[in-house]
């Protein structure tokens, strides 16, 4: 859609397939919250939907400051929505420096609704702008809508007597209220969470919801301009069943917890906080009704180690981090693979080195995933592709984990793990169980006996009559499990390790194509997060009958037995991602295929059009 192009006129609103909306002002005008709020009522409607909230490292930055905005983005439709949005039509900017750093993705002829009141020559002078963009004709282009919402705002919950700083703060909810006119969303869902979040301080409550209220009042009796009319976008066509909105971090908490009931497994989730990892170990230490132990450790190293031990005592350790984190967790790591204990290790990617971007988004984690330990430690490594595969794929972690007995290191990504989408609640009947095996025969036992066709080691709980047992870092014999020095038992063990890890592959989906056909001109091959980006621009290309494949890969290592045959089949191979060319080299080597990089590390994720643009280009060349 362009500018909120209209598709029909009906009922006196105007009617559009999709919008994309952002919400941005300061860390501290509740964007996040505006935005979440807009996303549940539109959830509820029946769009579908994704969205990307996008927000500073800072805890709180300065007031008007650039390095300090704060935005949400939503896109919603009434078909197949797989990426938060390219271009934003409505842009909803609290001040001048919400609008200097978003107005570049706002389209020609877009809409614009924006706090004057916060138009100061201090917050000008603090984004960067000489003159005032309102009055200046800078932003001739688009359709703007500048309102005094502060002074709105403080005239609306004047009844409550409430401090200016605190009145000030429900200028969010006001501007909710106007956009939901917009776009005929019903506030009842806004004002019942309001009640319930602020159940203590009524008098907060009810003043929020005056200023939603007043928002939309506005919009409905107020000289809008011309052409700003409300906008209905019909509800999407979805299966029938029960739905909820859902974060890729918690979709992944609660894959996990599945993953450890169909496992028969108590689950010890050992973590130190790290943005964005965080949210996990939030979510998973309220459902301790599932078997499952929380523990917050003192440092990284602590965190992996406590749950290594958990493993080793018959309980599924699950440790969670991000990039400098799971560095930290290298060792131990590897310690688990030595041991041969399942373990999941979750890695929730953000903008690096070092501390980097801590609240954006990356993929640049793939080659630490594959390589980043010391001596031949290979590990299964699984990526998720969107919020809701989240939950899928850590099922499947937990599974190879358990039936391996080794590590399994799960990728997500800050934008998966903070962006959500509709959900539509599974049966967990639906899913096999794999229940975990422990050894009981004393008879014969050592830590060192296999399972002839997967290789994996037997798990034996420590305690267990009969079954006394130890085991660590230094090479094991192949025979008893006892230390050993030998130089050929060594090669041995490194080799069985190897080849029990390449053996997966014997366990796992052959690799389909996500849409077009299994051979053809080009194929764009993704991994993680750039899945939506990639589905939409196939999709568009395809429906201009290009001749374009999608192909998108969950197991990372080992990959899908067939897929380098499945790459053959193809002239030419497009691989997108948010690092500078690590999938790609893996493919490269492993196939000897040509492929062709796309490239991008701003923190950002792809836009579809950029995908887009590159498999034309490939096509023409």
């Amino acid at each position: 859609m362009s500018a909120v192009e209209e598709v029909s006129h009906q009922d006196g609103a105007n009617q559009v397939s999709d919008v994309v909306v952002r919400f941005a002002g300061d860390s501290g005008d509740g964007m996040q919250l505006t935005g979440s709020n807009f996303t549940e009522a539109t959830a509820i409607y029946g769009n579908d939907l994704a969205t990307f909230p996008d927000f500073p490292a800072e805890i709180r930055a300065p007031a008007g400051a650039t390095f300090g905005v704060s935005a949400f983005q939503i896109y919603f439709g009434s078909e197949d929505v797989s990426t938060a949005g390219d271009d934003v039509d409505v842009l909803v900017a609290m001040n001048p420096a919400a609008l200097i750093t978003n107005l570049k993705d706002v389209l020609v002829g877009g809409l614009l609704i924006i706090d004057s009141d916060a138009f100061t020559d201090k917050n000008l002078a603090r984004a960067g702008y000489s003159s005032n963009p309102i009055e200046d004709g800078s932003l001739d282009a688009y359709r703007v809508i500048p309102i005094a919402v502060t002074k709105q705002v403080l005239e609306s919950v004047k009844p409550f007597g409430l401090s200016h700083k605190f009145a000030v703060r429900c200028k969010n909810m006001w501007t909710l209220g106007l956009v939901m006119w917009l776009f005929d969303r019903d506030r009842s869902i806004t004002t019942g969470s309001l009640k319930q979040k602020f159940a203590n301080k009524p008098e907060i409550a009810d003043a929020n919801i005056a200023a939603l209220n007043a928002g939309h009042a506005y919009a409905e009796t107020a000289e809008l301009p011309t052409g700003v009319e409300v906008y209905r976008v019909p509800r999407a066509e979805a299966a029938p069943g029960l739905y909820r909105n859902i974060t890729g971090s918690e979709s992944l908490a609660y894959g996990l917890i599945a993953g450890g009931q169909l496992a028969d497994l108590p689950i010890t989730f050992a973590s130190y906080p790290i943005t964005p990892a965080s949210s996990l170990l939030h979510t998973l230490s309220g459902q301790k009704q599932f078997n499952v132990v929380t523990f917050q450790a003192e440092d990284e190293i602590a965190a992996v180690c406590a749950a290594i031990g958990a493993s080793f005592s018959g309980s599924l350790g699950i440790t969670s981090s991000s990039g400098p984190g799971i560095s930290l967790k290298a060792e131990a790591i590897s310690l688990a693979s030595a041991t041969e204990l399942p373990l999941i290790v979750v890695n929730t990617q953000r903008g690096g080195p070092s501390t980097g971007l801590p609240t954006k988004t990356e993929q640049s984690d793939l080659n630490q995933s594959l390589f980043g330990r010391h001596g031949d430690s290979m590990l299964p490594v699984i990526s998720c592709s969107t919020s809701v595969d989240c939950f899928d794929v850590a099922i499947e972690a937990v599974r190879i984990a358990t039936q391996f007995m080794t590590p399994v290191i799960l990728l997500s990504d800050g934008y998966m793990a903070n962006a959500s989408e509709p959900w539509l609640l599974p049966d967990i009947n639906d899913y096999e169980p794999f229940p975990a095996k422990f050894e009981t025969n004393p008879e014969g036992f050592t830590p060192a006996n296999r399972d002839p066709a997967t290789l994996a080691r037997v798990w034996a709980k420590p305690g267990t009559p009969g079954l006394e047992h130890r085991i660590g870092g230094i090479e094991k014999d192949f025979d008893s499990g006892d230390i050993s020095y030998d130089a050929d038992n060594h090669q041995r063990m490194t080799d069985l390790r190897k080849d029990k890890i390449e053996g997966i592959a014997n366990y796992i989906p052959e690799q389909e194509v996500s849409q077009g056909s299994p051979k053809g001109k080009l194929a764009v091959v993704g991994w993680g997060s750039t899945y939506g980006s990639i589905h939409q621009a196939v999709k568009r290309c395809r429906l201009e009958d290009l001749d374009v494949s999608h192909i998108h890969v969950r197991y990372m290592n080992p990959l899908p037995r067939n897929l380098g045959e499945l790459l053959a089949g193809y002239d030419k191979v497009l691989i997108p991602e948010m690092n500078t060319g690590q999938f790609i080299n893996i493919i490269r080597a492993k196939y000897l295929i040509d492929a062709k990089p796309l490239n991008k590390v701003s923190g950002q994720p792809f836009k579809i059009r950029e995908v887009e643009t590159a498999i034309r280009s490939l096509l023409e060349s």
